[in-house]
């Protein structure tokens, strides 16, 4: 579990600390060096990286040619990248690599919640959660490339305050399938910045006491 204060001190501040812990529980990597290489629905099977130079090297060697994911919220590496030479360090930096992260996936919820028509009934908001994080590790949601889609702005639930607990007893997500969010090097957008996670999020003690 990634630590509170970390959490408390680099996540995007539209979202709860336990929204931000259920989607690096089901969506992340414990660890900031963690890469993920896909080509198409497979897995590549590539050599951990021990140091943040390391893990850079691994993701210059891949980035354009295959999905790649990084970081504790397996930021999407390409994303408004125009050249291997333009990726920073930052991508492997924890509290980096959170607030890309956690931004990103922000801007996502809310794409999800303006679907949802911006519910705040506490039986829909897991749903939304499930949605917004399968989203996330697929790159696209109705169709629609989440990670190049404009951010709707803020919508009901993911400003301060709306989402008070979730019980964060999740495990991790499937291994996911195709990754379809695969970006173009050249996306312009940077809003913050793969099959369904089985498991779902308990809402249902939003607003107890």
């Amino acid at each position: 579990m990634v630590d509170a204060v970390l959490i408390q001190q680099c996540s995007d501040p539209s979202l709860k600390p336990a929204i931000v812990e259920a989607f690096v529980a089901r969506a992340g990597s414990e660890d900031p060096l963690a890469v993920t290489i896909r080509s198409g629905n497979r897995v590549v099977l590539v050599p951990k990286p021990e140091t943040p130079d390391e893990a850079m090297d691994l993701i210059r060697q891949h980035i354009g040619r295959n999905t790649v994911r990084v970081g504790i919220t397996q930021y999407p590496a390409g994303l408004g990248i125009m050249e291997a030479g333009e990726l920073k360090p930052d991508l492997v930096d924890a509290c980096e690599n959170l607030r890309m992260g956690t931004a990103l996936f922000a801007k996502v919820y809310r794409i999800v919640m303006k679907w949802y028509g911006n519910p705040t009934g506490k039986n829909v908001l897991p749903e939304v959660l499930d949605d917004a994080i399968v989203a996330w590790q697929t790159g696209y949601f109705e169709g629609e490339a989440v990670f190049r889609t404009r951010d709707p702005g803020k919508v009901e639930g993911t400003e301060p305050g709306a989402i008070e607990s979730v019980k964060n007893d999740a495990g991790k997500a499937e291994e996911p399938g195709d990754e379809a969010e695969r970006e173009p090097a050249g996306d312009p957008v940077l809003g913050g910045d793969p099959n369904k996670a089985g498991i779902r999020i308990d809402l249902s003690g939003i607003g107890a006491k």
